[in-house]
């Protein structure tokens, strides 16, 4: 496989492909451009973060203590009740501040990746091995297939460290809300059974075989022992990528392009979108009721429609890789 390394934009493979709607190429005019990519992508972080904290501030300010806040129709407030934030016996809300306070520290954070992206679009190297040698260090090719597996690594790592946050939050900093008992208490004892925890997968659930598979986890020992495993593979995995370049054998079976690592990126969010249905729909350990109501279906029916936007874009790019 031979892959430029020029940074002309091309518009052959694009939705914009001879027209006049170059917007439409959005950030596949930066492939070969790794500073600026980098810049692109920390900015989408920062906007990511700026909706997430901007949510939250304007869900705190209209929180109605006289409703329970499954009856609000909140989108961010649930997720931070679930984890213990503001929660008093019964799942009543007892304290919004910390909601307010977790949302300022987003939007916070989100000025700041605003500020990293924009240097990195206008004052960085627009290719970073151009660069100062620190900056060169993070400088990729497409066909660097062991420069890319460290950046695979790279994410694996940070989503299992992210796995192990709940973890701690779970276990040693006040505990998480447990809708069995309808008030927040710390897991002492995840279960750490391989058997158990695997045994999800395939449908084997307290004892018997349920169709819902993982959705069908009813305890916080089993939801925290199996962050703790799946943080463990998560991290071993990256640390894996990040020292082990891919083997032939992988090479040969997978493409690596721009389009091909968008497209498996994209199959991976469709997959996530669709494994939480089942959880919206049946699971009210993990989505209590007292936090995200008793009808979740709006709620699922938009994991639904995201998980098919985003697997339509892992078969356009998965397409469009193939023509490399």
């Amino acid at each position: 496989m031979t892959v430029s390394t020029d940074s002309s934009l091309r518009l052959d493979k694009s939705f914009a492909a001879n027209t006049n709607a170059t917007w439409l190429v959005g950030n596949a005019r930066l492939t070969h451009l790794s500073g600026q990519l980098l810049g692109a992508h920390i900015a989408h972080a920062g906007l990511i973060m700026f909706w997430a904290g901007i949510t939250a501030v304007s869900e705190a300010l209209r929180f109605d203590p006289s409703l329970s806040m499954g009856k609000q129709n909140f989108i961010v407030l649930p997720h931070l009740a679930t984890l213990g934030w503001g929660v008093g016996a019964g799942g009543t809300i007892i304290d919004v501040y910390p909601y307010f306070a977790i949302g300022m520290l987003h939007l916070v954070a989100s000025a700041v990746l605003g500020a990293g992206g924009l240097f990195h679009v206008f004052k960085g190297p627009a290719v970073l091995k151009d660069g100062p040698q620190q900056a060169a260090k993070f400088h990729y090719d497409w066909n660097d297939a062991k420069k890319l597996g460290f950046i695979l690594g790279s994410h694996l790592v940070v989503l299992g460290l992210g796995a192990f946050l709940l973890v701690l939050k779970a276990m040693r900093f006040g505990g998480i809300y447990d809708a069995a008992i309808q008030q927040v208490r710390l897991v002492t004892a995840p279960t750490l059974d391989p058997a158990t925890i695997w045994g999800y997968l395939v449908g084997s659930a307290n004892g018997s075989w349920t169709p819902w598979g993982m959705a069908a986890v009813n305890n916080l020992e089993d939801v925290i022992g199996g962050h703790i495993w799946i943080g463990t593979v998560l991290i071993l995995g990256g640390l894996w990528h990040m020292t082990v370049a891919p083997f032939p054998w992988a090479k040969r079976l997978l493409r690596i392009n721009a389009d091909a690592l968008l497209s498996y990126s994209l199959g991976g969010l469709a997959f996530m979108a669709f494994v939480s249905v089942p959880f919206i729909v049946h699971n009210t350990l993990v989505f209590p009721i007292e936090f995200y109501g008793g009808d979740r279906l709006v709620a699922a029916n938009v994991q639904i429609l995201l998980g098919i936007l985003a697997l339509g874009g892992h078969l356009w790019h998965a397409y469009r890789a193939r023509l490399d």
